[in-house]
């Protein structure tokens, strides 16, 4: 059991959209990410996914509105809902969802990772 300091964690990420692993909990992964720009259009059809903001301000779109996250606020996009992530400008964010929920879903694209790193 070690202490998780999240900016030391969030300078050891380089890319945008590319989640990292930096603990695990009850079947959960938690994970950061740096985001900028648009991520696909996806969905997890058995896992809610858990966004927190911890730096800047992150865009989930629905296909029937759009919530619009600042630093500290949480959203949960329960399973099934299609969403897409937006930054535009950098913005840093903490995941929290099960250990099998894959990257984007059953959607395959550019921006898709198979197997995520722990940092």
């Amino acid at each position: 059991m070690n202490r998780i300091t999240l900016q030391g964690k969030l300078d050891l990420i380089h890319e945008f959209w590319t989640p990292k692993i930096i603990a695990e909990l009850n079947g959960q992964y938690v994970k950061l990410a740096k985001a900028k720009g648009e991520m696909v259009w996806h969905s997890h059809q058995d896992e809610d996914e858990l966004f927190l903001v911890i730096r800047g301000k992150l865009t989930i779109e629905l296909r029937d509105r759009e919530i619009n996250l600042t630093e500290g606020d949480i959203f949960i996009v329960p399973k099934g809902i299609e969403h897409r992530p937006i930054a535009r400008e950098e913005a840093h964010i903490l995941l929290f969802e099960p250990i099998e929920t894959k990257h984007t879903g059953n959607i395959r694209s550019t921006m898709t990772v198979e197997n995520l790193e722990w940092i």
